[in-house]
This record gives C-alpha cells, sequence and structure tokens, in this order.
C-alpha cells in the first residue's frame, strides 16, 4: 500500500511510545464484563416482566397488552436515572446489560437532549434529541415495514 504523501512517518520515539502505552493500558476482562451484562439485563427484563404482571393485574388486561404500559415505564425509569445521572455510574459496571435494552434507547435520547440543552429548547433539546437514537428509530421502521412486506406476501 503506498504511503500517503500527506502523513508525516512515524519517529523511532513515538514507536516506543505506542508500545509503552500498549504495555500499560489495562486489558479488558471479557468474562467478567459478558456477566456483568448479562445479570443486569436479566435484572432490566425481570423489572420489566414485573411491570407487565402488576399493569396485567391492576388493569386487568392481557398480557400482550400490558407490555405497552410496561415498556412506556421502563422507558421512563431509563430516561429518569439519566437526568439524575445515575444511569452512566450503572451503565459503568452493567454495560451493554442496560445499554442493549429500551432502558439504553432511553438514556441516547435524553442524554443528547441534556448536552445540547443550552443551546435552547427547539434548537438544541428538540434538534439534537435524537442525534443518536435517529438512525436505531429509522432503521427499525425501514427494517419492520419490509418484514411486514415479506409476511403479507408471502406468509399471509
Amino acid at each position: 500500500m503506498p504511503r500517503d504523501p500527506k502523513k508525516k512517518p512515524i519517529t523511532v520515539d513515538q514507536k516506543r511510545y505506542s508500545e509503552i502505552v500498549r504495555d500499560l493500558a489495562p486489558k479488558p476482562l471479557y468474562l467478567k464484563n459478558a456477566l456483568l451484562a448479562f445479570v443486569t439485563g436479566g435484572l432490566v427484563c425481570m423489572i420489566g416482566q414485573f411491570f407487565t404482571d402488576l399493569y396485567r393485574i391492576t388493569l386487568n388486561i392481557s398480557p400482550k397488552e400490558a407490555g405497552n404500559p410496561a415498556v412506556a415505564t421502563m422507558i421512563f425509569i431509563g430516561a429518569l436515572l439519566t437526568g439524575l445521572g445515575i444511569f452512566d455510574k450503572l451503565a459503568r459496571y452493567a454495560g451493554a446489560g442496560l445499554a442493549v435494552p429500551v432502558t439504553g434507547f432511553a438514556n441516547s435520547v435524553v442524554s443528547s437532549a441534556l448536552e445540547f440543552k443550552r443551546e435552547g429548547l427547539i434548537f438544541g433539546v428538540g434538534g439534537k434529541m435524537f442525534l443518536l437514537a435517529g438512525s436505531v428509530i429509522t432503521f427499525g421502521v425501514v427494517t419492520a415495514f419490509f418484514i411486514g412486506l415479506i409476511y403479507a406476501l408471502f406468509i399471509l
């Protein structure tokens, strides 16, 4: 591969520094991180199931119908914890266990809104709120459309 003429060549000191940084950087604990993500993700699911059962019993509705207010509650809890600054502290330990479920979606929306609140309600919060979550929403809707189309054409 030809060398980029705009880039300066790496000096011996830079190479040595990179090697020292690589050697001294802490190695990730993959098994511990995976177990923490698994346990906290399961805990999030248990809390979601608790709310599903709570709404099913108190509102006397089917489990399928109880899922909607349960998801809304989980989104609210994720957004509230983000606003209070607690979510990021929990996510430092839980990793993907909190980031992947719907609570992570709420965190991405609220954290973007909080980051740009100084730019105003319209251009800051409203305009930047879905900066991180917009792509998830877009591709989720597009994927759901195509799966629905395939289902309607070939299964029904």
